[in-house]
């Protein structure tokens, strides 16, 4: 670890125990902050940054906090991390409330995550896959859930049509809540056949 990074997240775990047992792990290039398992900050090229959501951006800009700017492919991108600059460092009421409003909203995100899940959540659905149920008309899981894998894969081959047996066997899965390698024998014999009398209209 290098001496700047141990120097600063000496100081976050110092300031910031009033939070929960904060930990720190190497995550994009530099290190995540958390409390409780739940990461609520950033440190990167030495610098602290706290994470927020675009309804508490209004909060962190009244603090003129600014944005974290990284560069994607030559053009510049914000992202929901708000810096800490040297005079929050010296208001440590202010800063630890400011900390503290950070992990309300991570923990809040990580609520309403659990208990509506993206399609992407899924075993075996990336975000290709949740794109094109999205223009089949499948928006969430309860949706896919109602229509069932044979009902979905018919709805993305309308829009798809050279779409493999693998995504049958990838919605399949993703309704057991398996990867499609972990597909019961007879659950893949039966798709095959349905598939092989599909692909004979």
């Amino acid at each position: 670890m290098e001496s700047p990074h141990k120097n600063i997240i000496s100081q976050v775990k110092t300031i910031f125990s009033p939070l929960g047992v904060i930990t720190t792990r190497s995550q994009f290039g530099g290190y995540s902050v958390a409390a409780d398992k739940i990461m609520f900050g950033l440190i990167l090229d030495g610098e602290l940054y706290l994470r927020g959501t675009r309804q508490s951006e209004p909060v962190f800009l009244a603090q003129a906090m600014s944005k974290l700017i990284y560069t994607k492919r030559g053009i510049p991108v914000s992202l929901n991390y708000y810096h800490v600059d040297e005079r929050l460092w010296s208001a440590g009421e202010t800063l630890l409330a400011l900390a503290r409003h950070s992990l309300d909203e991570a923990r809040h995100h990580l609520s309403v995550k659990a208990a509506c899940p993206r399609l992407k959540d899924l075993p075996n659905i990336g975000q290709a896959i949740e794109r094109l149920l999205w223009k089949a008309g499948i928006q969430d899981v309860a949706a896919l859930r109602n229509h069932g894998a044979k009902s979905s894969y018919l709805k993305l081959r309308a829009i798809k049509q050279d779409l493999s047996i693998k995504v049958l066997f990838a919605l399949e899965g993703a309704l057991s809540g398996r990867h499609l390698a972990a597909l019961s024998q007879g659950q893949r014999s039966e798709l095959l056949a349905w598939f092989e009398r599909l692909s004979c209209r």
